[in-house]
């Protein structure tokens, strides 16, 4: 059960904060989810469902072929780049 003083310790994490009362209908939203998720839970054969990414197949969406084109070399990358380290762009730490 997530309680609000876990959402504060989060919310700090991802630097993020409320009032309380975005912490009270957060938690509310929280123990929501949790019900359904109980009642979810109580359905026979619910572990043999394979987990689904989206609800339904979308038939229309016609996306074009991934090209990579123009591409930029690890040099010219890195060249304006304030911090790097191994090759890679160094940013601050933001999350726990």
């Amino acid at each position: 059960m997530v309680t609000k003083d876990d959402l504060k310790v989060y919310a700090a994490k991802l630097m993020f904060d409320m009032d309380d009362e975005g912490y009270d209908r957060t938690l509310k939203e929280f123990e929501t989810i949790e019900k359904h998720m109980e009642i979810i839970g109580k359905f026979d054969g619910i572990e043999n469902v394979e987990p689904c990414v989206f609800p339904y197949v979308i038939y229309h969406a016609d996306y074009r072929e991934d090209i990579a084109n123009n591409t930029l070399t690890n040099e010219e990358v890195l060249k304006n780049a304030h911090d790097t380290k191994a090759n890679q762009i160094k940013v601050p730490k933001v999350v726990e």
